[in-house]
């Protein structure tokens, strides 16, 4: 029994998207499943306090959801050709397809579409990923695409970014990825930091941690676009040239770094010049304080209050009683 496609649920699969995979979709789902819980109980919470817990959660949640998933993303850098090309080696017929190069932080995606998708008899319609993430070998995968008999554009591509190609692309990409992805964990560290720290009485700690989480999400962005810097081996078909540029991936990283920016530095600035109002926002009042208070005072017995006694003060007993 197949899931869909052809591909079998308890396998692994024969491609992999360059947006969204298997990875991908558990982060999202993980992180919804964590934001819908908290919806639940936000009727308990009451007054404006409900719509500060709300931005705060949720804000906190996006932030940590794009951490983590950019890191299994493939569209960090991308680009499109249209272009007539062959199809198969030893071949002269001419096919007229898309070619589309999607470089994430662990390997590379090559996509083929035919325009028609149904030309020489065959349905052109591939998509191919090359791991080199740590414990993958990109050069065994090539090798697999040649057994298989991939299309000669997705070969033509792939074979720029293997470890034996002079153009030295497998290894700068490779090494920039390697450390985006690490610097992109630091920030995720940083960011459960400034959570634990939010919830104490310490907030300008929190906001110096959404400083350095966003400083680590920038340093993610500075070393992956080292490579642009270096020079590239063009890949030309005919006289069209693939060119890339970045991708979704990278634009999101870069505008949630800068989202950690803002916040750190308000929450900072706030600490500093208007500290009512930062403990408003995070729901630590004084009034919770005196409700504390309130709530711990000793209870007096109206027998004492009556008869004008301290309830410490032994009263005096009536002889006659005795």
């Amino acid at each position: 029994m197949t899931l869909f496609d052809g591909v079998y649920p308890f396998y692994p699969q024969q491609r992999k998207a360059f947006v969204f995979d298997v990875s991908t979709i558990i982060v999202i789902v993980v992180f919804l499943t964590i934001a819908c819980s908290f919806l639940l109980i936000i009727p308990g919470i009451r007054g404006r306090a409900r719509l500060y817990w709300t931005l705060r959660v949720l804000l906190s949640l996006v932030v940590g959801a794009v951490i983590v998933v950019v890191q299994f993303t493939g569209d960090w850098e991308t680009g499109w050709v249209k272009t007539n090309t062959s199809y198969k080696s030893f071949s002269r017929a001419l096919v007229n397809v898309d070619i589309g190069l999607h470089v994430g932080l662990a390997g590379v995606n090559v996509t083929l579409m035919g325009n028609p998708v149904n030309q020489v008899n065959e349905t052109i319609n591939y998509n191919e990923h090359f791991p080199w993430s740590f414990g993958a070998d990109y050069d065994h995968s090539y090798g697999e695409g040649l057994e298989k008999g991939l299309p000669s554009p997705i070969l033509y591509v792939a074979e720029k970014f293997t470890t034996q190609s002079p153009c030295g692309m497998h290894r700068q990409y490779r090494i920039s990825g390697h450390y985006a992805s690490a610097t992109l964990w630091v920030a995720f560290c940083a960011w459960l930091i400034s959570n634990i720290l939010f919830s104490m009485p310490v907030l300008v700690y929190g906001g110096y941690m959404l400083l350095v989480t966003g400083a680590f999400m920038i340093f993610s962005l500075l070393s992956f676009s080292t490579v642009r810097n270096s020079l590239m081996c063009p890949i030309q078909f005919g006289t069209t040239i693939l060119r890339t540029g970045y991708g979704g991936s990278f634009w999101l990283t870069l505008a949630i770094g800068l989202l950690c920016f803002v916040a750190g530095i308000t929450v900072v600035a706030l600490h500093y010049f208007n500290l009512d109002l930062l403990k408003t926002f995070f729901d630590l009042r004084e009034g919770k304080a005196e409700e504390c208070q309130e709530m711990t005072e000793v209870y007096v017995n109206p027998h004492f209050v009556n008869k004008g006694l301290s309830p410490f003060q032994p009263s005096k007993l009536n002889p006659n009683s005795i």
